[in-house]
């Protein structure tokens, strides 16, 4: 069975990466072509060659990139161009690179916040921005929803923490990173929404694994691939509910 569109994943390791990927590429579950992104060449392709087999044949290549815009811009070129994604369209965008800094305030320099910031938000914004030029380009331009007959284009996903809502001591830079692209989500929800756009800003709030363990099936952990089929589940939605924000947590975490 074909691929019924695309799927591009930046942030794509071995644990909650792993297990959302094999969802969407599993001709049972989401049948999307899946373009994997993360920073390490050799570790992505190890990675790709595996979820082949464990997703039961899907469709997954590697990207090597890191979030700087030049260096996505080049990454979305490449997928464009592959072959088994012609004809394609990008249905799901999701952001879901991880990112923590802990410092004194004292002890961490303007440059190393600015660093983190650059890194991480504007990484986001350029991701997103390269994720809405190819759903645009793929579905006619700006076409307001009421000139489409309601079509959606695709959806966007940000995988945030709780470090999005409140920050604790000696995270100053990661907080505002992690709140700098909720704003980025929130702002391009508002701008695009109306052009048949959906995005979405995830609050994952307690550890994500890559396995059925006694850890997932008591709620002391939340399972990717269970991760992986709620994002499944939001890029199905109808313009009819769209849901914005979403908090994700296992059963046994704290709130």
């Amino acid at each position: 069975m074909p691929p019924s569109g695309l799927a591009i994943l930046i942030g794509a390791g071995p644990t909650s990466g792993a297990g959302i990927a094999r969802v969407l590429a599993s001709p049972a579950h989401g049948n999307l072509a899946v373009a994997l992104l993360a920073r390490n060449p050799e570790n992505l392709s190890n990675l790709a060659s595996s979820l082949r087999q464990s997703s039961n044949g899907g469709i997954l290549h590697p990207f090597p990139t890191d979030t700087q815009p030049a260096n996505l811009s080049k990454a979305f070129g490449d997928i464009a161009k592959h072959p088994e994604f012609q004809g394609l369209k990008l249905k799901l965008a999701i952001y879901h690179v991880k990112h923590s800094t802990k410092k004194p305030f004292l002890q961490q320099s303007p440059d190393e916040f600015g660093q983190a910031l650059q890194e991480y938000t504007t990484g986001s914004f350029a991701f997103a921005q390269e994720s809405l030029k190819m759903m645009y380009a793929q579905n006619g331009g700006e076409t307001l929803l009421s000139e489409s007959g309601g079509a959606k284009k695709g959806t966007i996903i940000f995988t945030g923490t709780l470090g999005a809502l409140r920050t604790n001591p000696e995270f100053n830079s990661y907080g505002a990173s992690r709140a700098g692209t909720r704003m980025v989500a929130q702002g391009l929800a508002k701008e695009v929404s109306k052009n048949g756009v959906h995005v979405v800003h995830t609050i994952a709030n307690g550890g994500i694994i890559d396995e059925d363990s006694k850890a997932t099936r008591e709620g002391a952990k939340m399972s990717a691939e269970t991760v992986g089929k709620t994002y499944l589940w939001l890029s199905q939605m109808e313009p009819s509910l769209w849901v914005h924000e979403l908090d994700l947590r296992p059963a046994q975490e704290k709130f």
